[in-house]
């Protein structure tokens, strides 16, 4: 039987379930839906289309499948919209349901058009990259892209399951898998000083026996999070602390044009940043963060630039951010390696000194 994890949001609560091979798992709930006499659609993308086609079609069958093109470019407008159309193609009512197939890009995407079609509908995720598996699949934060910013466009709309099926990470590009990690060295930071030693011990791959083990343990961290704060209210601390390494982490996405960095790779070069931002605080040492600098090196992760990048750019990127709030930005940064905390009132000279020393200019 597959391990189960519980995310506790009372009438919007929802199964996690963990297994190397899931798709049995999935096609019954797509079969007790059909037989409900509810309609049945699936989002995917082009790439895991390709790859996983005999999963897809063991999962869904004769379900209708939309593939949209791979990368952080369909999570857009337009992206949304040939979403909405394929939706209505298929005449899916009320009862109908969205499953994500893919990763981050595809669970946003898809998960915004079930929240937006017909004023919401259920949707249910099946990560295949390890960044949606430990992140994005859980906690239902969906949305798109502008050109204004990432994420400026969404909903809450949490899931009614998420299916880990971690068989799917076997025909992951070794670039996407690293972007994948950035994510789960943010949690080791943020809230699990023990995963991050462990991570600085022995640095994971896909082949690691472990890797199951440290995917159920970020998500149960995350779960606990969400609880907590779900919509992200909480004055300090809360939903936010997922954030650290974001801020620096969408500027760069911003800046650079969608696509030229992996949300991971952008990810790990603002930890890098984040944790020269803290050090600049006072809160930790110049040798904590080389350490946090060579676990992201271990995972094959960025922690500069590849390009310079114009601090004019990305500060204004920054100020057209989420987590912005009286005008003012607020910043996740360690307390310790395995503590952060959320810190408004920051000096802009130290942002900037951050940013420049990953590579800004």
């Amino acid at each position: 039987m597959p391990d189960t994890l519980r995310v506790n949001l009372g009438e919007r609560s929802y199964p996690i379930r963990f297994g190397a091979d899931l798709r049995a798992d999935v096609r019954a709930a797509v079969d007790g839906l059909v037989a409900a006499g509810r309609r049945v659609a699936v989002v995917t993308d082009a790439r895991v289309a390709a790859a996983q086609a005999e999963a897809l079609r063991a999962m869904f069958g004769a379900a209708p499948v939309l593939a949209v093109e791979a990368g952080e470019g369909a999570k857009s407008l337009a992206g949304l919209g040939r979403a909405l159309d394929f939706l209505a193609a298929e005449k899916l009512d009320r009862g109908g349901a969205v499953f994500a197939v893919g990763g981050g890009v595809i669970g946003d995407l898809a998960g915004f058009a079930a929240a937006s079609w017909l004023r919401g509908v259920d949707f249910y995720q099946v990560p295949t990259t390890l960044l949606a598996m430990v992140d994005s699949s859980v906690g239902g934060k969906t949305g798109i892209n502008l050109a204004a910013g990432k994420n400026l466009v969404g909903a809450f709309h949490q899931p009614r399951g998420v299916f880990v099926s971690t068989g799917l990470l076997a025909t992951l590009p070794a670039r996407e898998f690293a972007a994948g990690m950035a994510e789960v060295i943010k949690y080791g930071l943020l809230g699990d000083a023990a995963l991050f030693a462990q991570l600085e011990k022995t640095p994971l791959t896909v082949a690691s026996p472990e890797l199951p083990a440290v995917i159920h343990r970020c998500c149960a961290i995350k779960a606990a999070i969400v609880e907590a704060d779900e919509r992200e209210t909480a004055q300090e601390g809360g939903r936010a602390l997922l954030n650290l390494g974001h801020t620096f982490g969408h500027a760069i996405e911003n800046a650079a044009g969608y696509g030229e960095y992996l949300h991971g790779e952008a990810v790990a070069i603002g930890l890098c940043a984040a944790a020269r931002l803290s050090q600049k605080l006072g809160a930790i040492s110049a040798a904590e963060v080389a350490r946090v600098e060579r676990v992201v090196a271990a995972h094959a992760l960025p922690g500069r630039l590849r390009a310079p990048l114009p601090y004019a750019d990305l500060h204004a990127a920054m100020t057209r951010d989420k987590k912005v709030r009286a005008g003012g930005l607020r910043f996740v940064v360690l307390k310790k390696l395995g503590e952060a905390a959320t810190q408004g009132d920051v000096a802009p000279a130290l942002v900037e000194a951050s940013f420049r020393e990953v590579g800004a200019n």
